[in-house]
């Protein structure tokens, strides 16, 4: 059995749904991200988990135990905050050992794994010093290593990095998961950047309105959104209108291209900008803007399929005008077709 089971989990709020019919599966030291936009229900998710909010319907398994009737604080988690919560009165020490006084561990035992912890999250010798006296980031690591050092069954994590400015956010995912991946712990994220959400997560669980839109590796849900919605959350994109022949191709003002699940008729597709080329025997369009950003030029472009937005690497080949007309391809692996509402 998997590591943590949510089984059709409901919760609702008077008539506004919350989470409905959430089913999750999480094997053991997998980080798996809830990501979504305000309200989609992925914190609701987080509090049941945690057992701060109720459960209206469904369950929520734990090495096949139901965590139903256990209080919070006998569930065995770890958690940080948003706002870290740390105590302010308290050292760092203080601060990450109190989980464990909490659980009458001996003091021996309970001053080693404080400095085990410390050690982990970068801060070694910081034991007296208290939360004050502290940056935005060192903040951040004594509420991790307060999580980690009670030996979690899981770690919950709800928004953890963003009160941290741009840069340090970026140093911080990155130490996240070295550290989530040395102790080997199972967390889960509560995040609406998505960045974050692909940079950190095995998987992303990508949340709409409490309903699941897709669930799946983080290049598989960016290259091959399951709905309109997860296309567009995830970075831009390019939603093309295609015609399928209900045999496998779809058809884009004469370009043609397998692509599986294609009804006959209408369908929409979407494509990645960095996924569409300049080439010969693709469908027409016509560039209107063109903007150099280093690394690359960002292309817009109009055609009868939809406006495009393209990636053209600065690699030193002619890049078209301003209104000069053009043709336009893709390969069939990194087209997705499209589906409205929940992913299947």
């Amino acid at each position: 059995m998997s590591h943590l089971v949510l089984e059709g989990l409901c919760k609702s709020y008077g008539a506004a749904v919350a989470v409905e019919a959430l089913d999750l599966k999480v094997e053991r030291g997998e980080f798996v991200s809830l990501l979504g936009p305000s309200g989609c229900g992925k914190t609701t998710t987080l509090q049941m988990i945690a057992g701060f909010v109720g459960v209206d319907r469904g369950r929520i398994l734990l090495d096949g135990g139901d965590l139903a009737s256990v209080p919070p604080a006998k569930r065995g988690l770890g958690i940080v905050f948003q706002s870290y919560a740390l105590f302010p009165h308290m050292t760092v020490a203080e601060n990450i050992a109190f989980g464990l006084e909490m659980r009458g561990i001996g003091k021996a035992e309970r001053e080693q794994r404080t400095l085990d912890a410390m050690a982990l999250v970068g801060l070694k010798g910081f034991a007296e010093r208290y939360p004050r006296r502290m940056s935005g980031g060192q903040q951040q690591r004594v509420a991790l290593a307060r999580a980690l050092v009670i030996k979690p069954a899981l770690l919950l994590l709800d928004e953890p990095l963003s009160n941290l400015d741009a840069k340090l956010r970026e140093e911080m995912q990155g130490e996240l998961r070295q550290i989530q991946r040395s102790v080997g712990t199972t967390t889960i994220l509560v995040t609406h950047d998505q960045h974050e959400a692909m940079a950190l997560s095995d998987r992303i669980v990508v949340m709409n309105h409490g309903r699941v839109e897709q669930i799946g590796a983080p290049d598989t849900v960016y290259g091959q959104p399951a709905t309109a919605f997860v296309a567009n959350f995830l970075g831009k994109t390019n939603t093309l209108a295609a015609m399928g022949d209900g045999a496998g191709q779809v058809d884009v003002l004469g370009f043609r291209v397998p692509l599986a699940g294609a009804p006959a008729g209408p369908v929409s597709i979407a494509v990645r900008p960095e996924r569409l080329t300049l080439a010969e025997g693709g469908f027409p369009a016509r560039i209107k803007s063109r903007v150099f950003q280093g690394s690359h030029w960002l292309l817009g472009a109009e055609s009868e399929a939809g406006t495009l937005l393209l990636m053209r690497p600065n690699d030193g080949m002619p890049v078209p005008a301003e209104g000069e007309a053009v043709k336009i391809a893709f390969a069939p692996a990194d087209a997705a077709l499209l589906t409205e509402g929940k992913a299947p």
